[in-house]
Parts: structure tokens; C-alpha cells; sequence
């Protein structure tokens, strides 16, 4: 099993659109993907527990660019732009398409994607696009089902069940989340913890 992994810092090092403007260097990186009103936002500042690491928006779709913040010093996490969003102009929306595309096939220090799914629903036609797409591109994916505070405890098995059978992977893969009670924030740290292959803490005599 993989040790945990503590965020001991997070800061916002840049935006971009290009891969000639992504940060240099060679830390691993770790992407965060999901519909526009899912709920990324709010998890990864719940991830790196900063409440304003990354900005919420009552409009969906206010995410336009690939964000780029360093954790721990060590390695990047990226957030991706919301997809599926059909109040987004069509020609921005293909210009979105593009630039995630060009970051997921042509990054070399990606180590996997995060996909967030709203654990109150069925996975939409764009959660299944883009599940089988990095499953056919060979890119890891942790599946993560944020709300779950909005569901009883009796709903959870039900939920995660359907979207077991949705994507075609074991139940033991998903991740049930909440933000607003850090449920499942260990347990994605810890697998987070095996993408970034973090080394371990000196040990001081």
C-alpha cells in the first residue's frame, strides 16, 4: 500500500494554452478533469486544504485555461478545463477540446487524470467520452464521485455501483467525495501518492 501523502504546500506557478508555455522542469504531474458544475474546484482546494488555491464560480465554465500549481514543491497539479459545458460558444468549446487534448497526449511528465463525476448522477454521455478516450489513449484515471454529503449513506452503494457498471471497472476503483466532510480525501491522497512517486522524508538521527 502506498504511504500517505501530506500536502505540506500548494501554490499557483502559472496558466497556459500551449505546451511551449506549460512550466519547464520534470516534476510529475497529476490532472484534474470534469464537467464544468461538478465540483473540481472545490475538491482540489478540499485536496490541498486551501479554501482559495483555485477559484469558485457560480457560472460554470469560467475555467479557460490549463492551470498549473506545484504541491509540496515536488510535483504539478493541473487543473483542466470543465468539459461538456453547452452554454460555451461551439467554437470554444472545440478550442477547449484542443487544448486538453494537445496537454493529455503530448505531456510527458502526466502521470494520470483525476475524473470527477457528480455522485448524484448517472455518468453523462461527455463522462463516458472522456473516460473511454484516456482509457484508449492508455492514461490512468481515477474515477471520483464528489457530492456524496448530498446522498444518504443508504444511496452510496446504489450510485457507486452505477457507475461501476457505466465505465466497465470495479466498484473498489471509485472514490466516493465530499468536500464539505473530506470523505475519501485520504484515501485519493494515498493513490495520488503512487502517480507522484514522492520520496520519503529524510530521517533525521
Amino acid at each position: 500500500m502506498d504511504s500517505p501523502l501530506i500536502i505540506r504546500s500548494a501554490e499557483f506557478i502559472k496558466s497556459a494554452v500551449r505546451p511551449e508555455s506549460y512550466p519547464s522542469g520534470h516534476f510529475p504531474e497529476v490532472a484534474f478533469a470534469g464537467r464544468s458544475n461538478v465540483g473540481k474546484s472545490s475538491l482540489i482546494n478540499c485536496l490541498v486544504q486551501r479554501k482559495k488555491l483555485v477559484r469558485t464560480s457560480r457560472t460554470p465554465g469560467q475555467t479557460q485555461l490549463l492551470n498549473f500549481f506545484l504541491i509540496n514543491g515536488t510535483f504539478h497539479l493541473v487543473d483542466l478545463p470543465g468539459y461538456g459545458f453547452a452554454r460555451a460558444p461551439m467554437k470554444v468549446r472545440a478550442q477547449w477540446g484542443v487544448m486538453i487534448e494537445t496537454y493529455l497526449t503530448r505531456r510527458q511528465t502526466l502521470k494520470g487524470v483525476v475524473q470527477i463525476l457528480d455522485a448524484r448522477h448517472p455518468p453523462t454521455p461527455d463522462d463516458l467520452n472522456v473516460f473511454q478516450w484516456l482509457h484508449d489513449k492508455r492514461i490512468p484515471v481515477i474515477p471520483v464521485l464528489t457530492k456524496a454529503d448530498k446522498l444518504t449513506k443508504s444511496q452510496w452503494n446504489f450510485h457507486i455501483k452505477q457507475v461501476s457498471l457505466s465505465l466497465g471497472i470495479p466498484a473498489a476503483e471509485i472514490i466516493l467525495f465530499s468536500s464539505a466532510t473530506q470523505q475519501g480525501r485520504s484515501e485519493l491522497l494515498q493513490k495520488l501518492a503512487g502517480w507522484v512517486s514522492l520520496p520519503e522524508d529524510p530521517v533525521t538521527p
